[in-house]
């Protein structure tokens, strides 16, 4: 078995991929219906992170197996729940029409069930330290995505750019806690006023959350009580209409922050 570093696809590995992010649907029937193949193992990830291919009717593509089974116990999350907390970001960034996270979803694989995302190889070529201190309105995207699902570990290592202006992030295991946890890199505009763009963002979210698909699926994914605490916070930040400050009982900054 060949052992990778998240972000990069191993050498040897030479396949393009069968689908592109940006289509979700196919996206979605590939890693849900697709034959999971493993391939590797992500050895820096501190959860059994798996590097797979998944092939369906002759298409087949990259992505990343997160097995529940393969989980560490976390003393502030309840055990087994990691892997449907990163597809219900997924349905949170789907909600809010920016495509931050990759297609993401929660099915049986070779080691039982489990969170299976796209592979998305970001561009060696970007500097994520800087992209991560930067005022893009990617990374200013992200901050706002961050906040609404709260984030406990949004760190730069989880920043995905593929190179076309756009950018994806990844490992969202530890978000939706009932308690403000919100640790991230990108506190450049804390305090500052939220977009005209994220505050649409943020109105589509919170009419999902009260009568929509978002509703639904979160109410399959998390407890009752995380997600009527993601559609408060969806709410102070409509109320507010700014980027939220960092807490003051909880570290500011996840580390290492790489």
């Amino acid at each position: 078995m060949t052992q990778a570093s998240r972000g990069r696809i191993p050498a040897d590995d030479g396949r393009e991929q069968g689908v592109s992010p940006r289509d979700t649907a196919a996206a979605e029937r590939l890693l849900t219906e697709g034959e999971l193949t493993v391939e590797g193992r992500l050895v820096q990830a501190s959860n059994a992170t798996l590097y797979c291919t998944v092939e369906r009717d002759g298409v087949r593509a990259a992505c990343v197996y997160k097995p529940v089974a393969g989980e560490r116990p976390l003393w502030d999350f309840p055990d087994g729940t990691l892997a449907e907390r990163e597809v219900a970001a997924y349905e949170v960034s789907q909600a809010m029409g920016w495509r931050i996270v990759p297609p993401t979803v929660h099915r049986d694989g070779p080691y039982g069930v489990g969170m299976v995302q796209l592979w998305v190889e970001p561009d060696p070529d970007v500097d994520a330290v800087a992209l991560s201190r930067s005022d893009a309105e990617a990374i200013r995207r992200m901050a706002v995505f961050d906040a609404v699902v709260n984030n406990a570990d949004r760190k730069i290592g989880h920043l995905l750019p593929p190179g076309d202006g756009h950018v994806y992030g990844c490992d969202h295991g530890v978000c939706f806690s009932v308690d403000y946890k919100l640790r991230t890199v990108l506190w450049q505009w804390r305090g500052k006023p939220l977009t005209a763009e994220a505050l649409e963002a943020l109105g589509r979210v919170e009419a999902s959350l009260r009568s929509g698909r978002l509703r639904d699926r979160l109410g399959a994914l998390l407890t009752a009580e995380e997600v009527d605490a993601t559609r408060r916070r969806v709410e102070l930040m409509l109320k507010h209409r700014i980027h939220p400050y960092p807490p003051e009982d909880w570290p500011a900054i996840p580390w290492p922050p790489l």
